[in-house]
């Protein structure tokens, strides 16, 4: 409790999650993706899915090598990619969310980490929103982005890619692709 008896935005946040996570744990990162859609401070703007050949996966910052963006470090993948984009408000912010969802993608059979990165050892935030999601409005300032990937283990395996994005206190983005991976 803060003064005045309120309840802060944080904490109310982690409760509202609780009680969701409680009511119906994800058992996978689907799951996980559609229970935020549930989630009252989380409109979603987008959902789009399509069957993909050579999706590369950002493995490291992206930066400008030989005149040309090219992440540092990627991989490419044959599959199937969902990519879902949500307006996070009521005084929420992207990276609280995203937080959450990391806390709960660690808790899914076989989750590895494969790359973090947090603000400008991100890279350049206009070439993530461009270039890599092709979403102009997940543009924000560089020192507040995120970007996650997480292995997920099974057959067939999985990546969740997760990237949270501000431009301003009232424009907080998430975003966040699952690609079932195909041999």
């Amino acid at each position: 409790m803060t003064g005045g008896g309120k309840i802060s935005t944080g904490v109310m946040f982690a409760l509202v999650l609780a009680v969701n996570s409680v009511a119906t744990q994800a058992d996978t990162a689907l799951e996980l993706l559609q229970q935020l859609n549930e989630f009252p401070h989380a409109r979603l703007l987008e959902l789009e899915q399509e069957e993909v050949l050579d999706y590369e996966v950002g493995l490291g910052a992206i930066q400008k090598i030989g005149g040309a963006w090219r992440f540092k470090d990627s991989e490419r993948f044959n599959g199937r990619v969902s990519s879902y984009t949500w307006q996070i408000v009521d005084g929420f912010t992207s990276i609280e969310v995203m937080n959450t969802l990391v806390d709960e993608a660690q808790q899914l059979e076989g989750a590895e980490l494969l790359f973090a990165c947090d603000g400008r050892a991100c890279g350049r935030g206009v070439q993530w929103a461009n270039r890599v999601f092709h979403e102009p409005l997940l543009y924000g300032r560089e020192d507040r982005q995120r970007y996650r990937v997480y292995s997920l283990g099974g057959d067939p395996r999985s990546l969740l890619i997760m990237f949270a994005a501000s431009r301003t206190a009232d424009r907080q983005y998430l975003h966040a692709e699952l690609l079932e991976v195909k041999p």
